[in-house]
């Protein structure tokens, strides 16, 4: 694929897996093509299917203010995906065929981005970029390399977490969102 609209117009008439059947739209991804930070999150939610972008309710604010207080970053100097571009039914977690089969999409909008630094928002993302199967409680707090792009993961709480249960999760986000910030600042200076 060469470009990101290219690739987002494909995305569009996917029928890979079952949730093709119950979306409104593709949620396939926005921001600056040319972003250093990516921003990874699990899957559209309810408002998120309904407008067709990623993190447009709660998560969606709370992210764009952390962005913003943290890291220094508009929204529209990051790209924001999802693992999966389909909302799965009643919120639910994406199951792996359905990662599986949309991990394509993923994997091509980091290779043409290029990000320096991608921030993965809870488990499932953190999880498919890693490659791994431990939970965010252990994953976050650390900078991992990620293949051999040169580019690294810093995983985070997915802004939900911190909805729910902000005395605990929000000052642990916030000093990943900075971890983010001095990742960039480091790739740059290299």
């Amino acid at each position: 694929m060469s470009t990101l609209l290219e690739l987002a117009s494909i995305a569009q008439s996917c029928q890979r897996c079952p949730l093709a059947s119950g979306r409104t739209h593709v949620v396939f991804g926005e921001g600056s093509p040319s972003a250093a930070l990516m921003v990874v999150g699990e899957g559209p939610g309810r408002e998120e299917d309904l407008q067709g972008r990623p993190f447009v309710g709660r998560s969606g604010a709370l992210l764009d203010r952390l962005l913003v207080e943290e890291a220094g970053l508009r929204r529209a100097e990051v790209y924001i995906a999802n693992v999966v571009k389909c909302r799965p039914p009643n919120n639910r977690d994406p199951k792996p065929p359905e990662i599986e089969q949309c991990r394509p999409y993923l994997d091509q909008q980091v290779d043409l981005i290029a990000p320096a630094v991608i921030l993965t928002l809870g488990n499932f993302a953190s999880r498919a970029l890693l490659a791994t199967t431990e939970g965010i409680r252990k994953l976050r707090g650390q900078v991992y390399p990620f293949g051999d792009t040169g580019a690294v993961v810093v995983p985070t709480f997915h802004p939900a977490a911190a909805l729910r249960s902000p005395n605990e999760t929000l000052p642990q986000m916030r000093a990943d969102f900075v971890r983010a910030k001095r990742a960039i600042s480091d790739a740059a200076n290299r």
